[in-house]
């Protein structure tokens, strides 16, 4: 067990309150633009048919996953929480804007708002039912994995425990999405398929970035192998494994 000075103790909070917040954009974004879907062409393999709102999304899973290994699954956990109350604010919000009538001169009247807006709440509802079961297995299996490991093989048990939250995120919200209606059933397993093949090359995108992430935090921190920052009153460094 080593220690943390008091100046690298702020530090290591402020890296953890931008990395939160960051995640709290992505999310409420996601939730936002969720009802534009496009299409695109990867190099004539497959064309892929999604949401804009899962452009966003996957930066919540590397956000924890850098959270999960450096700070510990508590904190980790508590950002997704965060998350739930931001994006549920989020939705009260759009909520009152959307029952208070334009004016004659507005940009933006009544109908057009309803439109882009109106579907919100089942969507946020939809992608909070998946963002909890599919955050919550990610985080779990993330340290599983690191305690069979012994802290080693980062990429193994980041891209294990997002391949799995990913594929129940996509199934659970597309499940939710298609039985409110917003989603017609025929694009169901289309829209499941390109989700779930594209989250899967972004968690494998994203790997070399959490290693660059996890060894600049380590080095600064002066933290080894499997070891997290833990925050109590003496501003310890503690070895969870």
């Amino acid at each position: 067990m080593s220690q943390l000075s008091l100046k690298d103790h702020l530090f290591a909070q402020r890296i953890y309150l931008i990395l939160a917040a960051l995640f709290i954009a992505s999310l409420v974004a996601s939730n936002l633009i969720f009802q534009k879907f496009f299409s695109w062409d990867f190099f004539g393999i497959y064309t892929f048919e999604i949401s804009v709102g899962i452009l966003p999304y996957p930066i919540t899973f590397l956000i924890t996953d850098i959270i999960s290994e450096i700070y510990g699954k508590k904190k980790a956990n508590e950002v997704v929480t965060a998350g739930i109350f931001a994006s549920f604010f989020s939705l009260l919000i759009v909520f009152i804007a959307d029952m208070v009538p334009a004016t004659t001169w507005s940009p933006i009247g009544n109908e057009v708002f309803t439109d882009v807006f109106g579907a919100t709440a089942i969507a946020v509802f939809a992608s909070m039912t998946a963002y909890l079961l599919a955050q919550y297995i990610d985080i779990h299996i993330f340290h599983f994995w690191k305690r069979l490991t012994k802290g080693k093989h980062l990429w193994l048990r980041n891209n294990f425990s997002t391949f799995l939250s990913q594929f129940v995120d996509t199934l659970a919200v597309l499940l939710l999405l298609c039985s409110f209606g917003e989603i017609p059933w025929p694009k169901f397993s289309a829209l499941l398929l390109s989700g779930f093949l594209f989250k899967i090359m972004v968690a494998a995108f994203d790997t070399p970035f959490l290693y660059a992430a996890v060894y600049a935090m380590r080095k600064r921190f002066n933290l080894k192998m499997g070891e997290e920052i833990e925050y109590s009153h003496s501003l310890t460094v503690h070895n969870r494994n």
